[in-house]
């Protein structure tokens, strides 16, 4: 009990002096597997699986939150804009044969959503455990692109719903002195890293199993780094 009110008394000590706080910024990576392959069943020529295998690649992504309201004792509420880049090249094979060619193939994805975004940081505020919790819900919009060597072969967009929940660690705790010196300097509240599971349903608003639509989403877990501002 008197750890937690001398921890508390040196986050009031800090408020008075820290920036304003209005935003938040993420820089987020992790595996990424779309799920072309779902509207193809258990077919032998799933083509995503058939073309690139069954490797997860890296998505890369950044996000951006204003944090319009924070409700007393609960946390921040507001509007995130998110885009992500990943990309997956193999040997392309021939259509009539299964032989692989001796170009390449390549698809590229740029996932992006817009979200509203409820941060939990009550603990991390007003106790002495680092932690918050966040959810996020809205919609999704990717865009992609298919093709080799030598030419383009398609490219078009899909529409969707996006989910995600995730736990942040609050880095201050373990210098405050160096997190009051980045608030000075740069305006940087709080710096977290962050664990989160996306649901990225881009999957034409859950058409993703009829073969025409290009279902680009993908379940995944995410890690990153985020800074308050």
């Amino acid at each position: 009990m008197a750890q937690d009110a001398d921890y508390r008394a040196g986050r009031e000590r800090r408020r008075q002096f820290e920036s304003p706080q209005r935003f938040a910024f993420e820089l987020r990576f992790g595996p990424y597997r779309p799920n072309i392959d779902e509207g193809f069943g258990n077919s032998s020529r799933q083509p995503y699986s058939y073309v690139f295998g069954d490797d997860k690649r890296i998505l890369f992504g950044l996000e951006f939150d204003w944090q319009v309201f924070r409700i007393p004792m609960l946390g921040t509420i507001g509007p995130g804009f998110g885009i992500g880049y990943t990309n997956m090249s193999a040997q392309a094979r021939i259509q009539a044969t299964g032989e692989f060619a001796a170009e390449e193939t390549s698809l590229t994805i740029l996932p992006m959503y817009g979200v509203g975004v409820l941060r939990i940081d009550t603990l991390a505020r007003e106790t002495a455990i680092p932690l918050v919790a966040y959810g996020k819900a809205g919609v999704g919009l990717g865009f992609f692109k298919t093709g080799n060597d030598l030419e383009t072969q398609a490219k078009g967009h899909t529409w969707g719903m996006h989910y995600a929940v995730g736990a942040m660690f609050l880095l201050d705790s373990l210098d405050t002195h160096s997190a009051q010196q980045l608030d000075n300097e740069m305006g940087i509240n709080n710096t977290y890293i962050y664990l989160e599971w996306m649901m990225s349903r881009l999957d034409g608003f859950g058409r993703g199993k009829d073969a025409s639509v290009m279902n680009i989403g993908a379940d995944t877990w995410v890690l990153g780094l985020a800074f308050e501002m």
